[in-house]
C-alpha cells in the first residue's frame, strides 16, 4: 500500500521533456504551454563572454547595442549564447566552467528549465583562447583534399562540444567573385565545385561531432560591386543558381547541415535577411531544409539602419520572420520588445512566432537540451573539482599534439609552389637573406577569425595563447649550418622605404634571397586581408612590391613567399624571382611547412583555389567566364592570369597518357565512362591533383569556357603508374535554362582532364543525345573516380 502511494505521489514528467515522446509531440506541447514572451525569448541571442574566474558570463558590451539586463531576460528563458569562449582571452577550463553555471542560471530561472545553446565561431579552428589555430579555408580549398578537411572539422567539432559548446558559425561557402573583397581568406576558392565538395566535407566532419554547422552567407554575399564589403551585389538570377547556389545545395543535401545563416548583402533590392522566396521558397520547400535560419550579428536591425526597408525594429522583425529567420544574432534587438509588441498589436502574426519556434525547438530536443536528465556539466569538465577554479586552469588543452599534427598536414597540403626555375629545393645555401615584413612576424600565418587577430589584438597584455613559430625560427632549424640575415625592409603596409636600402644589401652579400611579404589580417580596416578589409586594386600592400622590385634587381636569386589572404599581383617578379610559394594564412604549423618545401624535405602538392592575377585592376575576373569575360579583341584590358586556377608545380613530374572512351554518345540521362593513365616519370614521391573540366561549344545560353566538375588526388611514387577510371553522369552538364529551370540539353562536349584551368593534358569529345531533361536538387553531383589498384606497366 505504501509504494502504491508513492507511486501516485511521483510528479509525471512533462510531455516536452519525456524522450518516449516523439519529437512534433513534444515541440507542440511545450509551444502550447507557452506565453508569448517565453515563445519569443527562444529566438534570440545574448552575446557574452565567459569569466576567467569560473563565475557566470558577462553580457558583451559591443558598440553597436545597448547593455542586456539578464536578470530581466532570464525568467522569459534564453535562446542562444553568443560566443561565451569568443569574446575575451578565457582559460578553457574555466570558461567552461563559467558556461556550465550560466546554463544552470538560464535553466533554473525559466519554468522550463530549457538551457541555451550556446555558439561560436570556426572558420579557421575554435576561436577560443588556446585553441589550435588551423589553416583559413582559402587554404582549405587549395589542398583538394576534402577528406582532410573532414578530419580537421571533426577535431574542431570535438574540441568544442567537450567545452559545452553546441552550434559553429562555419563553413563560409560563398564563391569568388573579386579578389579585391576582403574575406577572400574566409573563402574555399573561386569554382563552385571545390567551394561545394570541400565545404560539404567540412559540414560533415563538424556535425560528426555533434556541432551545429551554420552555412554561411546565404546567398551572394561575395558578388558585391568592386568587391566592397556589404555593397549590393549584381547578379542575375542564372549566376545566382549556376555559381552562387550550388555549395549551399550540397551541403545542405550531402552534408547534413542543420543550420543556415542569412548573408547581409542585398540583391537586386532584395535584403537576404528578408527574402523569402530564398529563405522559405528556394532553401525549405525546394530543397527540404528542415534546420534553423540564422542572423549574422545585427542582420535583422541592418534592414532598418542600412537597407532601409523597414521603418522601425518591429518592422524588421516581421519581415525577417516573414521571409524565414529563425533566430537573431548576437544579441537582442528587434525579436525583443519591438516583437512582442508589434504581435500583440496584430502586425506580425503569431504563427509566424510560432513556425520559428518550432524549428529552434526542435532542434533543442535534438540537442538533448529538454531531456530529464540534462546535466550543463560539459565532457571536458567529468570528475573534476568544481569547487576550486584555480586548480582547474591549464587543465585542458585545446591544442593538443594530434591537433598540430592535423594542422601540420593541412599546411603542407595547401602550400602552393608557382614558379620555379631550378632554385628550389635549396641546395644548402651558406647565406640566406631573410627579407620582408612577414619573416619574422608570429600572427602572419593567420586569418582574421583566428582569435589572436580577431580577439587577442584586443587584449595586448595576454599572451598569445599558442605557439606561433616565425618562417625565421622554422627556417633557422631547417638549415641549421647556414649564416641567417634577416631585414624587415618596409612594413606590409606602412609605405616606409627607409629600410629597403638595408635589405639591398643583405640580399648582395647572400647565395639566396627569400623575400616572405604578404597581409596582415585584420578587421574593417585595421589589416590588409579580412573582414572589411577590401581593397582598391590587387598590387602588393604598402611598399612591398618596391621592396621586391629592388631585391630582383640585385641579382641574386630571389624566393618570393606569400603569406596573404588574397592572390597578388606581382609585377615583374611573377616572371623574374627565381621561385615563388604561395601559402594563404596556413595557421599555427604553416611556417614548418614553407620551410619544408624550401629545403625540399617535402614536395608541394597543393594547387590554386583561387587565380593569381597578372596586373593589379584587371578585377572582378575568375577563370570561371564566358568567352568575352576573357582576354579578347574588343577591350584593351588582359585578364589573363599570371597563374591560373588549380595550377601547382611540384618537385618530380607526371606523364598522362591512354585516354579511353567507353561510349562517345550518352543519353542526357546517362553517363559516359572514361580511363586514363597516369605515371610519376621524376625521381621523388609526388602528387598529382587530376582536374576534370566540362566545355559545352554551343548551349542555349551563355556558359563560361569551362567548369570543373571534379578531381582527385593521386599519390605516386617514382615510375609508378596507375589507371585512373572516371564516370561522368550526363547531370554534371545542367545549366540553369532560359525558363529558369535547370536543363541538361543534347549536344557536343569537351571533357578535359587538365593540371589546372588553361592546362589541358587530355581531352574525350562526347555527345549527350536524346531530349532535353529538366533536372532538380536530386540530380546527381559527382563524377566518380576509380584509382585501378594493379600497377601499370611501363610503356
Amino acid at each position: 500500500m505504501t509504494a502504491n502511494v508513492a507511486e501516485e505521489k511521483t510528479p509525471a514528467v512533462p510531455v516536452w521533456n519525456d524522450p518516449a515522446v516523439s519529437v512534433p509531440e513534444r515541440v507542440d506541447a511545450l509551444i502550447e504551454a507557452m506565453t508569448l514572451r517565453e515563445k519569443i525569448a527562444q529566438l534570440y541571442g545574448v552575446w557574452v563572454g565567459a569569466s576567467n574566474e569560473g563565475g557566470d558570463v558577462a553580457p558583451h558590451q559591443h558598440d553597436m547595442e545597448e547593455a542586456v539586463d539578464l536578470d530581466a531576460l532570464l525568467p522569459a528563458g534564453l535562446g542562444q549564447l553568443t560566443r561565451p569562449f569568443g569574446t575575451a582571452p578565457v582559460d578553457p577550463a574555466l570558461g567552461a566552467l563559467s558556461l556550465m553555471r550560466t546554463q544552470a542560471r538560464i535553466a533554473a530561472e525559466n519554468r522550463f528549465g530549457i538551457p541555451a545553446l550556446a555558439h561560436e565561431e570556426c572558420l579557421a579552428g575554435f576561436a577560443a583562447w588556446g585553441a589550435t589555430a588551423y589553416p583559413v579555408p582559402l587554404s582549405w580549398g587549395a589542398t583538394f583534399d576534402p577528406v582532410l578537411v573532414r578530419r580537421m572539422a571533426a577535431a574542431i567539432g570535438r574540441d568544442m562540444r567537450a567545452v559545452g559548446v553546441h552550434q559553429g558559425l562555419a563553413p563560409v561557402l560563398d564563391v569568388v567573385r573579386d579578389a579585391r573583397w576582403g574575406r577572400v581568406e574566409e573563402t574555399i576558392g573561386e569554382d563552385p565545385y571545390l567551394v561545394a565538395t570541400v565545404g560539404t566535407a567540412y559540414v560533415q566532419g563538424l556535425e560528426s561531432a555533434g556541432i551545429v554547422a551554420t552555412l554561411k552567407h546565404f546567398v551572394g554575399y561575395s558578388a558585391s560591386r568592386a568587391g566592397r564589403n556589404l555593397a549590393p551585389s549584381s547578379v542575375g538570377p542564372r549566376e545566382r543558381a549556376d555559381v552562387l547556389l550550388p555549395p549551399f545545395e550540397m551541403a545542405v543535401r550531402e552534408g547534413g547541415a542543420r543550420s543556415v545563416m542569412h548573408a547581409y548583402t542585398d540583391m537586386d533590392g532584395i535584403p537576404a535577411a528578408a527574402d523569402e522566396e530564398l529563405l522559405t521558397g528556394l532553401l525549405r520547400d525546394a530543397w527540404g531544409f528542415d534546420g534553423t535560419v540564422v542572423a549574422d550579428y545585427f542582420g535583422i536591425a541592418f534592414l532598418k539602419t542600412l537597407h532601409g526597408i523597414a521603418g522601425d525594429w518591429a518592422d524588421a522583425a516581421g519581415a525577417a520572420l516573414r521571409a524565414g529567420v529563425d533566430v537573431e544574432l548576437p544579441t537582442v534587438k528587434t525579436f525583443g520588445a519591438p516583437l512582442e509588441e508589434a504581435v500583440t498589436d496584430g502586425r506580425v502574426p503569431e504563427a509566424l512566432i510560432d513556425r520559428a519556434l518550432r524549428r529552434v525547438l526542435t532542434q533543442k530536443t535534438a540537442l538533448g537540451l529538454l531531456d530529464p536528465d540534462w546535466n550543463p556539466l560539459p565532457p571536458a569538465l567529468d570528475g573534476a573539482d568544481l569547487d576550486a577554479p584555480d586548480a582547474l586552469r591549464g587543465s585542458i588543452d585545446l591544442d593538443g599534439p594530434g591537433n598540430r599534427e592535423l594542422a601540420r598536414t593541412l599546411a603542407e597540403e595547401a602550400v602552393v609552389l608557382l614558379s620555379n626555375d631550378g632554385t628550389l629545393p635549396l641546395a644548402r645555401p651558406r647565406r640566406i637573406a631573410l627579407l620582408g615584413p612577414n619573416a619574422d612576424e608570429p600572427t602572419a600565418v593567420l586569418g582574421c577569425y583566428s582569435f589572436p587577430q580577431h580577439i587577442g589584438v584586443h587584449h595586448p597584455d595576454s599572451p598569445v595563447g599558442i605557439d606561433l613559430p616565425t618562417l625565421r625560427d622554422t627556417l633557422a632549424a631547417e638549415f641549421p649550418d647556414t649564416e641567417f640575415r634577416a631585414v624587415r625592409g618596409t612594413g606590409v603596409d606602412d609605405g616606409d622605404l627607409s629600410g629597403i636600402s638595408e635589405a639591398v644589401r643583405a640580399a648582395r652579400d647572400a647565395d639566396v634571397a627569400v623575400a616572405v611579404l604578404g597581409d596582415r589580417a585584420g578587421l574593417f580596416g585595421r589589416g590588409t586581408s579580412g573582414e572589411g578589409c577590401d581593397v582598391e586594386s590587387l598590387t602588393l600592400p604598402g611598399a612591398q612590391q618596391q621592396l621586391l622590385d629592388a631585391l630582383l634587381d640585385t641579382g641574386t636569386p630571389v624566393v618570393t613567399v606569400l603569406l596573404a589572404g588574397r592572390p597578388y599581383a606581382l609585377g615583374r617578379a611573377a616572371t623574374e624571382s627565381a621561385a615563388i610559394v604561395q601559402a594563404f594564412f596556413p595557421g599555427e604549423e604553416g611556417t614548418h611547412a614553407i620551410a619544408g618545401i624550401l629545403s625540399g624535405r617535402l614536395n608541394p602538392s597543393g594547387r590554386l583555389p583561387v587565380s593569381v592575377p597578372r596586373t593589379p585592376g584587371a578585377q572582378p575576373t575568375t577563370y570561371l567566364g564566358p568567352r568575352l569575360a576573357h582576354a579578347n579583341d574588343v577591350s584593351n584590358i588582359d585578364p589573363t592570369p599570371a597563374f591560373p586556377f588549380g595550377h601547382g608545380l611540384t618537385y618530380t613530374t607526371f606523364h598522362w597518357t591512354n585516354l579511353t572512351v567507353d561510349n562517345h554518345e550518352a543519353p542526357t540521362d546517362g553517363a559516359f565512362t572514361l580511363a586514363l593513365t597516369i605515371r610519376n616519370t621524376g625521381r621523388r614521391p609526388g602528387t598529382e591533383i587530376v582536374q576534370l573540366y566540362l566545355h559545352d561549344p554551343v548551349a542555349s545560353v551563355v556558359q563560361p569556357v569551362q567548369r570543373l566538375i571534379g578531381y582527385t588526388r593521386l599519390d605516386l611514387d617514382p615510375g609508378q603508374a596507375r589507371r585512373l577510371h572516371v564516370t561522368v553522369p550526363a547531370d554534371l552538364a545542367s545549366f540553369t535554362g532560359r525558363d529558369g529551370q535547370r536543363i541538361t540539353e543534347p549536344g557536343t562536349l569537351e571533357l578535359r582532364f587538365a593540371t589546372s584551368s588553361t592546362q589541358p593534358r587530355l581531352t574525350a569529345r562526347v555527345t549527350l543525345t536524346g531530349p532535353q531533361r529538366h533536372v532538380d536538387h536530386t540530380r546527381h553531383l559527382h563524377a566518380a573516380f576509380v584509382v585501378g589498384q594493379e600497377p601499370v606497366a611501363r610503356a
